[in-house]
């Protein structure tokens, strides 16, 4: 065998991905059985590895700072990244922060050296409304960081508002169309991030309070709320399928206008398949299901978890479309096992490549 690697010119992981997919190829019935995420869009949110990132590389022989992880990532197999910020240790290539015009080119030059498209980030949106003129600059500036780098999308790693009224949601949706607008101007896709809350109910009816706000509801989800009055040619979102799956744990009963309880049951899957094309990225997050955590899920690599991903971008729709992040909010061992972060992440593309129809 080790013969044979050298003669095809391989490394261990290409021969590897080269007899599994000639035994997958084998197993499969004639009339099915395609790769769910092409290698293309195998992609992870640098989130993951932010240890890896950020340590000092004269600490370490383990890859740090974006050049190193980049190529890392590069030889696990993954196409694309999504950025969490620009910073890393002060000690790495390039500097403590790559925040300037001149930083983007740089990340630029490493991504095309690895063959790596970067296709988003969670990165700066104005918390202002009406948007004073610092904000629209610093907003503009990181447009412009984000066509050096070559992004397609450009957005967020928190909700809309973090408000259960309907009115707050009214002035986020305005919000967002505004900004959604100015980044379509610049060529770029805006998109928000849900968390579990997002996917709870929205209070827009019943009895008021004190301060004049609803207190029950009609049954009508906060962030779907959000996409029936946000400009679907303006903003997109990026579903993070583990935080809904928690909203699936938590938010399945509501007190309807009358003060009668409810029961609905959250569907992440069924969100996507009314509007494939509204989610042009997601966060492939894996959990455990532990019913005693107040979760329901315990984040774990991904394709070690309970999460049904098969079915999940089986049934979404729109195929080839999306663009699926892997990340792992603990996947960072810490002084303890400094090399976590990464080898989760080759776990996790494995799990991500094998997935089929």
């Amino acid at each position: 065998m080790t013969e044979l690697v050298r003669r095809l010119g391989l490394n261990r992981r290409q021969f590897l991905g080269v007899s599994t997919g000639v035994l997958a190829a084998t197993a499969l019935p004639a009339s099915g059985g395609g790769v769910l995420v092409p290698p293309a869009k195998r992609g992870i949110i640098l989130y993951t590895v932010r240890d890896a990132i950020g340590r000092d590389p004269a600490s370490t022989p383990l890859p740090s700072g974006f050049r190193r992880v980049f190529e890392e990532l590069a030889r696990i197999g993954y196409k694309q990244v999504e950025f969490a910020g620009y910073g890393q240790h002060r000690d790495a290539e390039g500097g403590a922060s790559l925040e300037t015009l001149d930083g983007a080119r740089l990340l630029r030059r490493w991504l095309d050296d690895n063959g790596l498209q970067a296709e988003g980030n969670h990165g700066f949106i104005p918390g202002s409304w009406p948007l004073t003129q610092p904000d629209l600059d610093r907003f503009k500036f990181h447009l412009e960081l984000a066509n050096i780098l070559g992004l397609g999308h450009m957005g967020t790693g928190g909700d809309p508002t973090g408000s259960p009224y309907k009115a707050d949601w009214d002035v986020a949706a305005e919000k967002w169309n505004a900004l959604g607008q100015i980044a379509a101007d610049a060529g770029i896709k805006l998109y928000t991030h849900n968390h579990d809350a997002a996917y709870g109910f929205l209070l827009d009816s019943g009895p008021l309070d004190a301060l004049g706000r609803p207190t029950r509801s009609s049954g009508v989800r906060k962030l779907e709320y959000f996409l029936s009055v946000s400009d679907p040619g303006l903003v997109w979102l990026e579903m993070d399928i583990f935080w809904a799956h928690v909203a699936k744990h938590r938010f399945h009963t509501y007190t309807a206008a009358d003060g009668s309880p409810q029961t609905d049951v959250f569907d992440p899957l069924a969100v996507v398949q009314a509007q494939p094309k509204r989610f042009p990225l997601f966060h492939a997050k894996d959990g455990r299901a532990n019913p005693a955590s107040g979760n329901g899920y315990d984040m774990v690599p991904f394709g070690q978890g309970d999460i049904d991903y098969q079915a999940f971008f089986s049934g979404m729709g729109a195929k080839g479309y999306h663009n699926p992040m892997y990340e792992q909010d603990n996947a960072p061992g810490g002084a303890a096992d400094p090399g976590r972060s990464l080898r989760f992440a080759d776990v996790s593309y494995d799990h991500m490549a094998s997935l089929r129809d």
